[in-house]
């Protein structure tokens, strides 16, 4: 271990499988065998909680001590000792023989919290190991560095905190997304979840699928995406995916127009966070889903509650499934380190004049969204000078209305000649005529923004689109 290495541990912060400890302590023990129950871990000895450095002196009878804490737990802990500059450094091996326990009882790691369990509560955990620890665990048919992708990687270090002051593989192993075994870099499932070129050939069920249905039900779907290219990319489709399938009203007060999304955007991008993060990654053939209806929009993850977790904690308790990924998603501000998303979402919502997300729970959770209740602009109340003024400003409106990313590709593919329908399908990467698609075509024709070649007979098979003097004024 180096000097660079500790300075990316100063960097992160405590987290599921790093502590920060002033002195040897009373409560060392206990850090030992809560990470020894989980995934292993390290102990800065000699650094506040806040990152600063105090320093503790290396002797033998210093090291000894901590050997000794360790060989008394029960079963005996595996540790390594490193002293860099004026911090010891201790790293704890996962335990091969858990649950483990010193004097003061049974502990395991919890984000960066250590907390104390019973016997039994530690045995039913370790019944379910695989899907607490799946993404801790190394996923053995990763190769390094074909299979990874450094520029997902540099993406993720530029909107992350962290200094690029260590090559690659330094950090790579510092943010626990792998770990050095016989010279070889091997990649823990959180890493290839988020640094693989290609996810879903590792773990089959890593991807969102998001739908659009036409009416309230299950019946007809209108559109569908599977987004499969890494955690941050998948949350991030998901979202563009719902902006460009939901309306948007506006608001004049004051001369000024405030844009009213149809749902509330901070939280459903929360929520599909939290379906990613949270979900479970043993039930073949499951995974999140996001879907919108003509009266809600609905994110689903696999696995209901984590375990330890009843609905009634909802808001107020959180049990992490899968702290490396939460703790990757923290580094990059995804989410807060306190688990509180739950409760952001209810309030997001509720601030913003929204009904409040429903919550289940059941083989998959579930957050169910609901819409503005007034969505179209007449039908939301305008106040003061505004009203004098609407319509000298609906030339204006039209001018500067937002258009969506379908509208945006369509007129894009129609500027530099006109196209079929075929041609326009094959550019949104679509196989058949979608409602989406149709709305549009309708939607650009009925502002101007297209124009058909034939405009007499609509049905033409030689029909074509081309853009508009105002459709390149929208481009």
């Amino acid at each position: 271990m180096k000097s660079a290495d500790l300075e990316i541990m100063l960097q992160e912060g405590e987290g599921a499988m790093l502590e920060y400890k002033e002195s040897l302590s009373a409560s060392f023990s206990r850090e030992l065998v809560a990470f020894a129950n989980t995934a292993g871990g390290r102990i800065l000895l000699g650094v506040r909680d806040d990152g600063t450095v105090k320093g503790i002196a290396d002797t033998n009878e210093f090291r000894a001590r901590i050997q000794d804490i360790a060989r008394n737990c029960d079963p005996p802990v595996k540790i390594l000792l490193h002293h860099i500059g004026r911090v010891t450094v201790v790293t704890v091996r996962e335990s091969d023989a858990k649950p483990v326990q010193c004097s003061d009882g049974f502990f395991w790691r919890q984000g960066a919290v250590t907390q104390k369990l019973s016997r039994e509560e530690i045995r039913n955990i370790f019944q379910q190991v695989g899907a607490i620890r799946f993404d801790l665990s190394i996923c053995h048919s990763f190769r390094y560095p074909d299979d990874f992708d450094p520029d997902k990687f540099s993406h993720w270090l530029e909107q992350s905190t962290i200094t690029r002051g260590g090559s690659v593989e330094d950090i790579l192993v510092n943010i626990e997304a792998a770990e050095r075994s016989g010279g070889k870099l091997v990649f823990r499932n959180a890493g290839v979840l988020f640094f693989a070129r290609e996810p879903r050939r590792f773990f089959n069920q890593a991807y969102v699928t998001c739908l659009l249905f036409k009416g309230t039900s299950k019946v007809h779907v209108l559109d569908r995406k599977d987004f499969a290219n890494g955690v941050v990319a998948d949350i991030e489709d998901s979202l563009r995916f719902i902006e460009r399938n939901t309306r948007t009203a506006y608001r004049i007060e004051k001369l000024q127009r405030e844009e009213l999304p149809q749902y509330p955007v901070a939280a459903l991008r929360e929520a599909i966070t939290n379906a990613v993060m949270h979900r479970y990654w043993f039930i073949d053939g499951a995974n999140v889903f996001v879907e919108i209806y003509e009266d809600r929009i609905e994110v689903s993850s696999p696995g209901g509650l984590p375990s330890g977790m009843l609905p009634e904690d909802l808001g107020s308790k959180s049990v992490r499934r899968n702290p490396l990924i939460a703790d990757l998603l923290h580094r990059i501000a995804f989410i807060e380190k306190a688990g509180t998303g739950i409760r952001r979402m209810r309030e997001g919502a509720r601030e913003q004049g929204y009904p409040e997300p429903e919550f289940s729970a059941n083989v998959f959770f579930t957050a169910v969204f609901r819409p503005l209740p007034a969505m179209s602009e007449q039908d939301i109340p305008r106040s003061g000078p505004a009203q004098a003024h609407d319509e000298a400003h609906e030339a204006h409106d039209e001018a500067h209305e937002p258009i969506n990313i379908i509208d945006s590709l369509l007129l894009k593919a129609c500027a530099s000649e006109p196209q079929s329908t075929s041609d326009l399908l094959q550019c949104l990467g679509y196989k058949t005529r979608t409602g989406n698609f149709k709305a549009a075509i309708s939607h650009l024709l009925a502002r101007g923004y297209l124009e058909m070649t034939i405009p007499d007979k609509p049905r033409s098979q030689k029909q074509r689109y081309r853009i508009t003097a105002k459709g390149r004024f929208k481009q």
